[in-house]
């Protein structure tokens, strides 16, 4: 069979709320101590949405910035799939909704639909695109994958790791950002780390430890299991490991969590090195040859001596791609999708031609897989990305800095709102990005009206 070549991302986008609440005045008005959410959690400023934008408008506002972006006709998208667990409807799929940016163009024969679980849908749904193009059901035209959620917390601990945001990105062959072929490792299982079993509330049920635990074995069964598919894909190549990736990057709850599991990475090739081999490549971790991996998940000192072995590692290829997290919080599915558009963001061309990436993507309940992408070395491909998303940066510093208070009384008006009908949104459009699309009403059948500001 012959493949369609380099099928990767061809663009990508990125929206977010125009208001933020700051974490620091968060610590303060919720009573902790100072830095447990800025140092603890690595988290600085953290987007939310009003009543005004829902999970359709966010989808409507991404699809359309892409489209529009990349000047791309709407026939030419031949399949739109959507990763999101923000569910307003248990029938209608968000991807019906953005069908109005379609329609009238006499586009109708649009394949894909919504994929749900967690935080990982936004990678089922790119996976399913990669998938279409490389198969015999690809007719020529490109893929088009949305990712978005807006992830809020009752209150408590939690609430500090919401945030809010979408993604989209179109897929097809010959692409800057290519995907490597064969090199995908998926983990999952049934577990209860973090669910949304209420469908009368945006509130998830956590379990903390428990998902953190999850988090860190589904990395680790991912990562050994990429390593030996590497292996067995180039058998005399150099050893897989932490070397092999310019770049790493990861589903992102919180940003201390990435730095984390970048060491844990590390913990994954210490294990799989032969003690014969340790000392010469971890000199002094010899404490740690009795342990086994399993273990490690909550041991302070295993964490803390690889977390400093790994610093300058973690600087190098992790700690830019948490630009956005840092300043939105957690988005779910587009979490992972948000820090390659910061990596993007934050290096030049050059810099990042040629590289490497790994990626890891969680879903609690669980879903999970790591994979890798090469950025290509022609500069003008890799360019026009880069120029489409020279917005991103000067955005985040042109949001409206709300007080705690407001925060809260934001959330609370969601509460009570939920999935009430009809309804007429209290929230302002003023301050609102151009080209937002929000939610104008919804009315006595729960049917949701749109309108876009004028860019």
């Amino acid at each position: 069979m012959v493949w369609p070549e380099n099928v990767g991302i061809l663009g990508i986008d990125l929206i977010f709320p125009s208001q933020y609440v700051d974490q620091t005045e968060l610590e303060v008005f919720d009573g902790v101590s100072a830095g447990k959410y800025t140092v603890g959690l690595g988290q600085k400023k953290m987007g939310f949405c009003t009543d005004r934008e829902d999970i359709n408008s966010m989808c409507l506002t991404v699809t359309s910035s892409l489209l529009e972006k990349y000047k791309i006709p709407p026939a030419r998208i031949g399949r739109l799939d959507v990763g999101t667990e923000t569910i307003i409807d248990k029938s209608k799929s968000i991807k019906s909704v953005l069908m109005q940016l379609f329609t009238p163009h006499g586009v109708t024969d649009l394949e894909g639909l919504d994929t749900t679980n967690a935080c990982y849908g936004g990678t089922a749904a790119l996976f399913n695109a990669i998938n279409w193009v490389e198969s015999s059901s690809w007719n020529g035209r490109l893929a088009l994958v949305v990712c978005g959620d807006i992830a809020i917390y009752a209150k408590g601990a939690a609430r500090p790791t919401g945030g809010a945001g979408a993604v989209a990105m179109l897929v097809g062959p010959n692409a800057p950002l290519v995907f490597d072929r064969g090199l995908r490792a998926t983990y999952m299982k049934h577990t209860w780390d973090f669910y949304k079993p209420d469908l009368t509330s945006e509130y998830p049920t956590v379990d903390g430890k428990l998902s953190i635990q999850c988090y860190l074995n589904a990395l680790d069964n991912c990562y050994q299991l990429y390593c030996e598919k590497a292996r067995a894909l180039s058998p005399t190549s150099p050893v897989v490991g932490l070397d092999t990736f310019d770049s790493v990057i990861f589903h992102t709850p919180f940003c201390k969590l990435v730095q984390k599991s970048l060491a844990r990475i590390g913990v994954n090739d210490y294990f799989m090195t032969p003690p014969s081999k340790r000392p010469a490549r971890f000199p002094g971790f010899e404490k740690f040859d009795q342990l086994a991996l399993e273990d490690t998940y909550f041991d302070k000192d295993v964490e803390k001596a690889f977390m400093t072995y790994y610093d300058e590692v973690y600087k190098a290829k992790t700690a830019k791609s948490l630009l956005v997290a840092s300043q939105l919080g957690n988005m779910y599915t587009a979490s992972l999708y948000s820090s390659l558009v910061s990596l993007l963001i934050t290096h030049s061309c050059e810099e990042l031609m040629g590289r490497k990436v790994a990626l890891f993507s969680y879903g609690s309940g669980l879903a999970s897989s790591l994979y890798s992408l090469t950025i290509t070395k022609d500069a003008t491909a890799l360019g026009s990305i880069m120029d489409n998303l020279k917005n991103i940066a000067p955005n985040l510093e042109k949001r409206h800095k709300l007080t705690p208070e407001q925060f809260c009384a934001v959330l609370e008006t969601r509460e009570q709102n939920c999935h009430k009908a009809p309804l007429e949104p209290s929230g302002g459009i003023d301050g609102l990005f151009p080209g937002t699309y929000y939610l104008k009403n919804i009315d006595h059948m729960h049917r949701r009206q749109y309108d876009r500001v004028p860019k």
